[in-house]
This record gives structure tokens, C-alpha cells and sequence, in this order.
């Protein structure tokens, strides 16, 4: 019996210790279906970047064994064939990448790609469904489930190609499919500028769910891979013919390039959480902190249970001294373009129009008119915003209210449908927020916290607005 004891209390303190060795050689032997969700949430050849992100995760968990049947694809498609395209049906996520376009299952794609369709599908309601595939998250109680989702973001909010994803919504489809008991456990990665809004203060433990997100809630992500041509990168430039777009995302790429080539049969979630965290922070100034959120003893488990496993030569890069995240402004496009913050891609792909087109031709000038027409917008909307919170708390408070950030562990509002509703009120006064005006939903998310009631969010947009 003193033996036993004693067996016990070892075995107890070399689990304290080999926590991750257990979890692998518990879970080695999984019976359940891996499903895996991909979802590019953008369009058009300057976003570029977000298909080849999802096109590469679909090849890394092809290759891991995982089945076409079990993984579902959501992307608007109008990339590969794209006329401006100088490799036609083809994507690269690298500059010396291969094609990760080929073989891609087409599932939902062009106005498929929607918020309706992702929650159907994730909670397999295949009666809800319009167009596409069909195809469903079928998955079962023994199941594991990967979702990665890549686009453009803002507080509480990632973008579809029409319309938005809002976090309460997605938590509340987590939920559900948790309720369901139709998966065992589920890994959510996510890449988008505030990504980490989505789950801050969100994301209930206990739900069998762990997260990793590009930036913090009050953070952009950045694009990766990035050139202006004549040798105008940092590090690794794209292939020429690809001026003005980035080849992937920066935590994207910092996760499938891990998954590429780390032994996923031993590195775990948290192991390849603290490469891809270091990377991404720290990668020549421009970058963002990658966040955790949910059940945190998920992160023992092994790469293999989500992604498959593939045999490759494993090699570990060393991680870069780490630096504060600076802004790029369009002077810096110039000089730095290894990484783009997301929000100034559309300005990167213009500038690099107008600076590659003939000098006097009309295709310059074109160039410089919708440059032109972009920062207006920008700027536009940045007064719009401005002026609203004037209008609502004072010249002296405006800005300070607008832009306060809750502390860590709060959501981004109190009150969903408030920020549901004064979005569609500020849209209908000052035009569809951009990728660029994206992020003063925190702005109005602070308008619902303090209290503005309806009638006065109406008239001070409207007002705001009209000049």
C-alpha cells in the first residue's frame, strides 16, 4: 500500500512537470473525425493575401490526412483567375511558395461566402443554407474541429465579403455547437486587425474551445510577404509581377510555415503558440501580440489531433529580437514594405499603381485618382467620426470617449443590439464603414456604453454627416 502511495505521488509530481508528454501519449490514439472550417472573409486582388492564406491552410491539413469531405472552404474565388493575376490559376502564399491553389474545394464561394452560411455550417443546419456545396460540420461527440478564419476586422467585428461577422453572434453559435455535443474539442485560430475583440471578455472556459487570435483588442494585424518592386523589402520581397499585394497575412503565415514543417505528432498548440507569438511581435517592428482566449489546458495537445501529420524535415528558425509594433504611413511604403499593417493594403496596392504606371499617361492619372479618392475617404470619415463625438460629449471629451479602450477581460460593448443598430445608423448617414473605417466601431460601441439613446445617436449622425 506504501508503495502504492508513493507511485502516486510521483506519478503526480512527473505529471505536474511532463504535463504535455501525457496529453500526447493520452490523446495519440484519437478515434474521432478531424473537420476542419476555412474561411477567407474578403475580395478583390488587394486582399489578395486572405485566399492564398486559407488556399495553404487547405494543403498543409491535406497533407496532415485530413479529408475533402471534412474540410469546408469559404471563399469568394475571384483571386486566382483574376485579371491583374500574373500567374493565372495560380496562388502563392511565399515568395518562393508553391502553387496552393490547385485542388482547393470550391464550397462556398461569391456571395455564399456570408455570415448565415459560416454559423449554418458550423452548426451543421443544413437546411439553412443557400447555395454552395451543402456541405456541412457533420461532426460527432468525439470529434475535434480547426477553424481558421482570415479577413479584414474591427472591434467586435470580421468582415465578410457582404455584411459582418459580430462576436457576440459567433459566441453565441460557439455555444451552441457546444450544447449540441457534436465535438470534443475545437481549436479556433483567427486573423483579422482587433481580433482579439472577438473573444476578450466573450469566450466562456468550459466550452472545450481554445483560440488564438493575430492581435490584441486594440490592435491591427498585419500583411506579410509585401513589395513595391526594385528590391523595396525589408527582408524577403514577392516575386516582382506582384507589386502592390501581400502574399499572406503575418500570424497566418507564421502558423502554416510552423505547421510546415514542425513534427506535429510532438510540437503542441503552446509550443507553436510561443513561435508564432514571437514572430509575429517581433518581426522587424511591424507586427502584433498574438492573444490566447478560452480553455487553456487545450493547449498540451498536440498539432497532429487538429491538423494531421505529415512526414517532413523538421527545423526551428530562432525568434527575433522582439520590438514595439510602429505605424507605416504612406511614406514608409516607400522605404519598408516587408509588412503592411491590413488596414493601409488598399493604399499600398494604389501606391503602387500610380508608381508603376507610365509617367503622364492616362493610367497615372487614373492611379492618382483613385489614390486620391481613398485618402479622401479615409479622411472623411475619420472627420464624420470626430465631429459625432463632439457632437454627443463635448469638443473637449469627443476623442477621449470614442477612443477608450476597456480593460482587458470586458467585452468591446455592453449591448450588442445597441451596436448592431447605431452601425447600420451610422452607415445610412455616412456610408459603408471601409476596411480602413472599420475600426471606429469601438467608437460607437462606446456611444451604445455611455448611454446615447436612439433619437440622439440619429440626429448627431445625421448631423455629423451632412457636410
Amino acid at each position: 500500500m506504501i508503495r502504492y502511495v508513493v507511485f502516486l505521488v510521483l506519478l503526480s509530481i512527473w505529471a505536474s512537470v511532463e504535463g504535455r508528454s501525457i496529453s500526447q501519449f493520452l490523446t495519440e490514439k484519437s478515434t474521432g473525425t478531424k473537420w476542419a472550417v476555412l474561411v477567407a472573409g474578403s475580395n478583390g486582388w488587394w486582399n489578395y493575401r486572405h485566399q492564398a492564406d486559407v488556399c495553404h491552410a487547405y494543403q498543409l491539413l491535406k497533407k496532415g490526412g485530413l479529408k475533402d469531405e471534412n474540410i469546408i472552404v469559404f471563399m469568394y474565388d475571384d483571386i486566382a483567375n483574376n485579371t491583374e493575376n500574373p500567374r493565372p490559376g495560380v496562388l502563392i502564399n511565399n515568395p518562393h511558395g508553391q502553387d496552393v491553389y490547385q485542388g482547393v474545394p470550391k464550397d462556398y464561394v461569391g456571395e455564399d461566402v456570408n455570415a448565415d452560411n459560416f454559423f449554418n455550417v458550423i452548426l451543421a443546419n443544413k437546411s439553412g443554407i443557400t447555395g454552395g456545396s451543402g456541405k456541412i460540420l457533420d461532426s460527432g461527440p468525439n470529434d475535434n474541429i480547426f477553424i481558421y478564419y482570415t479577413d479584414h476586422g474591427g472591434p467586435g467585428i470580421v468582415s465578410m465579403p457582404t455584411g459582418l461577422v459580430y462576436a457576440n453572434d459567433l459566441i453565441n453559435v460557439l455555444k451552441k455547437k457546444h450544447a449540441s455535443g457534436t465535438y470534443s474539442k475545437m481549436v479556433f485560430y483567427l486573423e483579422a486587425c482587433e481580433s482579439g475583440s472577438m473573444f476578450d471578455g466573450l469566450l466562456p472556459e468550459g466550452l472545450n474551445i481554445y483560440v488564438t487570435t493575430a492581435s490584441k483588442p486594440d490592435e491591427n494585424s498585419w500583411g506579410t510577404y509585401c513589395g513595391l518592386g526594385s528590391g523595396a523589402c525589408l527582408v524577403e520581397c514577392p516575386p516582382p509581377e506582384f507589386d502592390g499585394v501581400c502574399l499572406g497575412d503575418l500570424y497566418s503565415v507564421a502558423w502554416m510555415e510552423d505547421s510546415d514543417v514542425q513534427d506535429r505528432q510532438t510540437t503542441t498548440l503552446d509550443n507553436q503558440y510561443d513561435r508564432i507569438a514571437c514572430r509575429t511581435a517581433a518581426n522587424l517592428t511591424y507586427g502584433s501580440h498574438v492573444m490566447q482566449y478560452g480553455d487553456m489546458e487545450l493547449s498540451v495537445d498536440a498539432l497532429f489531433q487538429y491538423m494531421g501529420s505529415v512526414s517532413t524535415s523538421h527545423s526551428q528558425a530562432p525568434c527575433p529580437m522582439a520590438s514595439a509594433p510602429s505605424p507605416m504611413d504612406a511614406a514608409s511604403f516607400l522605404t519598408s514594405s516587408e509588412n503592411v499593417d491590413q488596414r493601409d493594403t488598399e493604399l499600398f496596392y494604389l501606391t503602387s499603381k500610380y508608381q508603376g504606371a507610365p509617367k503622364g499617361s492616362n493610367e497615372e492619372f487614373e492611379a492618382n485618382r483613385k489614390l486620391n479618392e481613398v485618402i479622401s475617404q479615409r479622411n472623411q470619415v475619420d472627420n464624420s467620426v470626430k465631429r459625432l463625438g463632439e457632437l454627443l460629449f463635448g469638443v473637449e471629451k469627443g476623442n477621449e470617449v470614442l477612443q477608450s479602450v476597456r480593460p482587458a477581460g470586458q467585452p468591446l460593448v455592453d449591448n450588442w443590439d445597441c451596436l448592431k443598430s447605431y452601425v447600420k445608423t451610422f452607415e445610412a448617414h455616412c456610408g459603408k464603414l471601409t476596411a480602413y473605417g472599420k475600426k471606429h466601431v469601438r467608437g460607437i460601441a462606446n456611444i451604445c456604453n455611455a448611454g446615447i439613446e436612439s433619437e440622439e445617436m440619429v440626429a448627431a449622425t445625421a448631423q455629423a454627416c451632412s457636410s
